[in-house]
């Protein structure tokens, strides 16, 4: 950082201070034919994806990353953006002219881009897990709702009618009392269960791996981290469950009013310090939740496929993704983002003629998940949806899994949501928020609980 001839410490330290003061607040008047001056940080694999998604309407004025290689790439496509490998840079030159930002980066660094846009009053998009660990999604979820900016988490699913059909069907009590769900996947399709490697490679010219680490401790470079392998490292990002359980996991979670389980366990192939296991099999044990009664979820990675039920009637499930709920009075299946819904056996699903139930949902906004932030960014209010309220919870359920895994096999995490704190297994609780390099502690700096979020509307429960 101190190479590049400017102060990032002195930049967060400035913002940080300013969020402590006065608020620095969006813009909330827009004219019909307006659009957002966006920045979109990370340009490969979803950054592309989400910079192309939301330069199609509104005004791209600046890219970054830390791939020289990917940004000139995209640079190409958006030739009036200024480009920039470190944000912090980026929201010091141009943060009067931006309103909203995409965060589309390896997981470690979901949380100070974001938090570096929200000190500032930018609205922000971000993809999921939402951040790398709980205390930083409590963090942006109050910071958010204290700045009244729109949010969103990029789960494509939730702006689905398939993850409409799941809550309303369940509501409508057609399943019965819920009281057992498994969720699987085929992930990690990435290297897990490694130790640290001992070579010491070459950085590639295009990549600055000083700001790839970000907040993540310093440690020499190797193809093992990146690109893509990332996933699998603890320091970086959150295994096969913090990649997919908030794709698949989303319309249960919202369906059935999840939020914080009573007990979570976890088996796997074994963990150790660096990376995730190859396989795991996590439980999350909830209580009644009003008239809802106790539920198990199960989820299982790596191949580990749950048994399936009668009901499937011989027919091969989707081994990429899938869902199974088991109820009183019927089983409800489907796949990656909510996909073929269906209430099985087919007789069962003919017989209870689910086509009939009323929609009580409203439905998405044009353009899905990003249309809703791009609705809120304009509306001077939160995105619906999955919003920072409703995506902090849905984030804090995948920390906890992740939780179970370190505290190994045979042990039952039990976890106090209002004290953020794991009650039984006090050595987990150092887990809860990260140490930063020392360049970024100004954005972890402030209570170590914070309050629980609350997602209401469509971005939470039936109420």
């Amino acid at each position: 950082m101190r190479k590049n001839g400017l102060s990032r410490r002195r930049f967060i330290a400035g913002t940080a201070a300013g969020f402590a003061t006065a608020m620095v607040l969006p813009r909330s008047v827009w004219g019909a034919n307006e659009k957002l001056n966006v920045a979109s940080i990370g340009c490969q694999g979803k950054g592309d994806s989400d910079s192309n998604d939301i330069g199609r309407s509104e005004n791209m004025v600046a890219l970054c990353d830390t791939n020289q290689n990917c940004l000139d790439k995209k640079g190409g496509q958006f030739p009036n953006a200024k480009k920039y490998k470190d944000f912090r840079k980026m929201f010091d030159e141009m943060g009067k002219e931006i309103d909203a930002v995409t965060v589309s980066t390896p997981d470690h660094t979901h949380f100070p881009a974001s938090m570096c846009a929200i000190l500032q009053g930018k609205h922000v998009f971000c993809q999921k897990p939402l951040t790398h660990n709980i205390w930083e999604a409590r963090m942006l979820a109050k910071a958010v709702k204290e700045k009244k900016l729109s949010s969103q988490m990029g789960i494509q699913g939730h702006a689905n009618e398939a993850a409409r059909l799941v809550c309303e069907w369940i509501w409508a009590g057609l399943l019965g009392d819920v009281t057992e769900v498994h969720y699987w996947t085929n992930r990690p399709v990435w290297p897990q269960g490694l130790d640290r490697p001992k070579e010491v490679q070459p950085v590639p010219a295009n990549l600055d791996w000083d700001l790839w680490l970000n907040v993540a401790p310093q440690r020499p470079y190797n193809g093992a981290y990146c690109p893509f392998k990332w996933r699998g490292w603890w320091d970086y990002g959150c295994g096969a469950i913090g990649d997919i359980a908030c794709h698949v996991m989303d319309a249960g979670f919202w369906a059935l009013d999840l939020r914080y389980p009573k007990y979570v366990s976890a088996e796997s192939s074994g963990c150790n310090d660096e990376t995730f296991p190859k396989w795991s099999i996590i439980t999350l044990e909830y209580e009644a939740r009003g008239n809802l009664k106790p539920v198990k979820i199960v989820w299982h990675d790596g191949g580990k496929m749950p048994p399936m039920p009668k009901e499937m009637e011989g027919k091969e499930p989707n081994r990429e993704c899938g869902a199974i709920f088991y109820g009183t009075q019927a089983v409800l299946t489907h796949d990656f983002y909510c996909g073929s819904c269906r209430i099985i056996p087919e007789a069962r699903h003919k017989e209870l003629q689910p086509t009939k139930v009323p929609k009580t949902l409203p439905r998405s906004a044009p353009g899905g998940t990003m249309g809703e932030f791009i609705k809120g960014c304009k509306n001077g209010g939160d995105a619906k949806g999955a919003n920072f309220q409703y995506a902090a919870a849905l984030t804090e359920m995948a920390h906890l899994g992740n939780l179970a895994l370190r505290a190994g096999p045979g042990k039952k995490v039990e976890y106090d949501p209002k004290t953020m704190k794991v009650k039984n297994l006090p050595e987990l609780n150092k887990y809860i928020k990260r140490e930063p390099r020392k360049e970024y502690a100004e954005l972890y700096k402030g209570d170590d609980v914070l309050p629980m979020p609350t997602p209401d509307g469509l971005g939470g429960t039936k109420a």
